[in-house]
């Protein structure tokens, strides 16, 4: 990946990204965090492990993160801008909806 493709990705990254790693965490912590998103052989959700991930992107200096760090964002800003245009209609205040958006990192309600 050179420069420039890093570069736009970290802007819609952090466009996109609009939770904390604090709120986050806190999220990820909680039972709607786990029970959203597809969950293989019962295990962790894709999006709650994503979620994870993104905190630590998140605390690290730009410098430091790797070009598996920057594919990893470009998958989150794919999902975060496909979920966004499947919005439902109607309060999405607590919905699996905007959960599986926050396990994203992006709380659409912000």
């Amino acid at each position: 990946m050179d420069d420039t493709e890093r570069e736009e990705t970290w802007d819609e990254f952090r466009e996109l990204v609009n939770m904390t790693p604090a709120e986050l965490d806190k999220w990820l912590e909680s039972d709607d965090s786990r029970d959203a998103g597809d969950h293989k052989a019962g295990g962790e959700s894709t999006g709650h492990a994503s979620g994870r991930r993104i905190t630590q992107i998140l605390r690290a200096r730009k410098s430091d993160l790797s070009d598996d760090d920057y594919r990893h964002m470009r998958e989150v800003v794919g999902y975060i801008r496909r979920h966004l245009a499947q919005r439902p209609s109607g309060d999405v205040r607590d919905t699996r909806w905007r959960y599986s958006l926050m396990n994203w990192g992006h709380d659409p309600l912000s």
